[in-house]
């Protein structure tokens, strides 16, 4: 029943908007506009201190594993962004973006890699709505936190904060659902979403049955599973602009690893996640800027964890809560249209994993440092120079490895590609 209502409240706002713009402004001709198109390449060269073979079983104790390099995941074959040492081509990503009508723009992001080819996001947004509403349905990018929404491309450094990937994955918060949002008439900037989602992120979220459909490990749920909620504000002081937002979501936990090679496991519950963060801009003039950027993600999850041998047969099902939270503060100092700096400090500050009511005893010092250096030959084409020292890695052995990461990372574009937002 809850879902029901989500939905049609979500279908009314659209027919509402139907009829807002009166038949004689429709003079909108389709046939008069081609698509914006763009086509963005992504490359890099990375240097690590662990071989490709190794870093692929690496995890965060009791948080994640699987985070850097390639590795197998049932019959499918994961790389994560600059995942081998040597050369890398990360993506090729084809935006194209139009209006439709006078109610609606569209938009596409199409990942195209060695693995094959991903549709990132595509969706239509309403433009048309009364009381400062907008509507957005299809495969997006949530709107959680602050870092959620971007594309890879658009990031200050050439990987994900670490407590985003350990807790949400490379891709974040990336589903097929509806989205509504409110701009309230505040002299400041202050906006409320909601979204309802399928629920189908691999690292937190999930829905799919584990196992196999007529004896399962564990059953799924049909219909959106996850929902998100966030208010966000902004406001300018003389030349510095504040920006800073709360966001929670929730849904069906399925986190599927009985078909790994090695430890597989599954798990089956209810996942939720606390967002806040916060974002400072100071204008020093027209091309120079520093930018403090942090975010703090706190995330629960409760129910049965499924311990497996190599046939798939349960072996263990233990009641498992997991109370972990974590934070990224970056500092950004852009010197002039060409050159950029920045730092940025990764941490798992909190890390209690409880099963069958019995603390299970994890390591501390989960960690990460990571310094830039980017040069821009226009707004076109952008060569970054990264180092980060990862101390949150551990082998199978559980022994703790400092990782070391050189990358020098090329992103060139061409195309109409629409501006990113602040």
């Amino acid at each position: 029943m809850k879902k029901i209502l989500l939905s049609s409240a979500l279908c009314t706002a659209l027919v509402y908007g139907a009829d807002v713009l009166p038949v004689e402004k429709r003079t909108f001709d389709q046939s008069k506009f081609i698509p914006d198109i763009s086509l963005v390449m992504d490359a890099s060269y990375v240097d690590r201190n662990v071989k490709d073979d190794e870093v692929g079983h690496l995890e965060v104790p009791g948080v994640a594993h699987g985070l850097l390099g390639s590795h197998t995941h049932g019959d499918s074959n994961h790389a994560t962004y600059n995942a081998e040492n040597g050369f890398n081509l990360n993506y090729a990503e084809l935006v194209l973006s139009s209006s439709v009508d006078p109610f609606f723009t569209m938009d596409g992001i199409f990942h195209f890699s060695e693995n094959g080819v991903e549709i990132e996001e595509l969706f239509f947004t309403s433009n048309a709505l009364r009381y400062d509403t907008k509507l957005k349905g299809g495969k997006f990018n949530s709107n959680f936190g602050y870092l959620n929404e971007q594309h890879h491309h658009a990031w200050d450094f050439a990987d994900m904060p670490l407590v985003y990937e350990s807790f949400l994955g490379m891709h974040g918060i990336n589903e097929v659902g509806a989205q509504l949002q409110w701009t309230a008439p505040t002299p400041f900037y202050l906006m409320a979403g909601f979204e309802i989602l399928q629920g189908e992120n691999e690292q937190m979220f999930g829905k799919e049955t584990i196992g196999d459909v007529e004896n399962p490990i564990a059953e799924g749920e049909d219909g959106p599973t996850l929902y998100v909620g966030y208010i966000k504000a902004s406001h300018d002081i003389g030349d510095t602009t504040i920006l800073g937002g709360i966001s929670y979501a929730q849904g069906a936990s399925r986190i599927d690893h009985s078909t790994d090679e090695e430890n597989p496991h599954a798990f089956s519950g209810d996942a939720k996640l606390y967002g806040a963060d916060l974002v400072l801009l100071h204008s020093l003039d027209s091309y120079s800027s520093i930018k403090w950027q942090s975010e703090y993600l706190q995330r629960e999850l409760d129910g049965t964890q499924y311990t497996l041998d190599v046939d798939g047969n349960i072996t263990g099902s233990p009641l498992m809560l997991k109370k972990q939270s974590g934070l990224y503060s970056q500092l950004i100092y852009t010197h002039d249209k060409n050159w950029k700096i920045g730092l940025r400090y990764d941490t798992i500050l909190k890390n209690d994993v409880i099963s069958n009511g019995l603390n299970v005893e994890q390591p501390n010092g989960l960690d990460k440092y990571t310094a830039m250096a980017e040069y821009h030959t226009s707004e076109f084409a952008r060569f970054r120079l990264q180092y980060s020292q990862d101390n949150a890695m551990f082998n199978e052995a559980g022994q703790r490895e400092k990782i070391s990461t050189i990358i020098l990372q090329t992103n060139i574009s061409i195309g109409a590609h629409g501006a990113h937002s602040f």
